[in-house]
């Protein structure tokens, strides 16, 4: 079986709209932070009009005024009421890690730490995003970041689950995503296209950002 494993897209349709051209796959998963952004409820609208599972991620949890106030009642509630962890053909799929959605875990985190975060998971594979960046640490996968990727490169990343792990990367129109966000009410709007489309943020400064204080 293949999955299609698509992580926080935090509202950007256009990265989204590009992965799901090319996404051939059995299935797909949507790994919570969907729409935290400049356009939720554009972006919730694909995502709930296809066949696909979800799970909830923390900023679907915890909106925040202004992205709340964009979703109908009915939308906050769609959220809110997703599982927070999700089993497919033996593959666990969770926001950031399966006991809770906030916990990192980057390529710097020591292989005995992830085995203890897991610990008591009987699937094959744990499939998280959360930190935006793309790698597998054993049997801890993070599938990347559709629309707010830290990788040193302004495009969609998201993986393929099989029998092993295929990482993708996809495309998309930045132009767009850079008039249509400047364009949006979205506060934070202007802040986001300077640091994550007119500039590619550093996986490595970002590593070091999650790295825990005295490590």
């Amino acid at each position: 079986m293949k999955v299609a494993a698509l992580y926080d897209v935090h509202g950007m349709p256009w990265a989204l709209e590009a992965v799901l051209a090319e996404a051939e796959a059995d299935a797909i998963v949507f790994g919570g932070d969907l729409v935290w952004g400049p356009y939720p409820s554009e972006t919730l609208a694909i995502i709930r009009a296809l066949d696909a599972v979800a799970v909830r991620g923390n900023t679907d949890r915890d909106l925040g005024d202004w992205v709340a106030e964009q979703l109908t009642p009915d939308e906050r509630d769609w959220l809110l009421s997703l599982p927070v962890t999700e089993s497919v053909d033996d593959v666990l799929y969770c926001h950031a890690t399966p006991r809770s959605d906030e916990e990192i875990i980057t390529p710097a985190t020591p292989a005995e730490t992830i085995e203890e975060i897991l610990g008591g998971v009987k699937e094959r594979l744990v499939v998280g995003g959360h930190t935006h960046m793309q790698h597998r640490s054993g049997r801890y996968v993070n599938a990347g970041s559709v629309g707010m990727p830290y990788e040193d490169d302004v495009a969609a990343y998201w993986a393929v689950i099989a029998d092993d792990v295929d990482f993708r990367r996809t495309p998309f129109d930045v132009e767009r995503a850079i008039a249509e966000t400047k364009r949006s009410a979205w506060p934070l709007g202007e802040s986001f296209v300077r640091e994550n489309l007119e500039q590619a943020p550093s996986r490595d400064a970002a590593i070091a950002q999650f790295r825990p204080a005295g490590t």
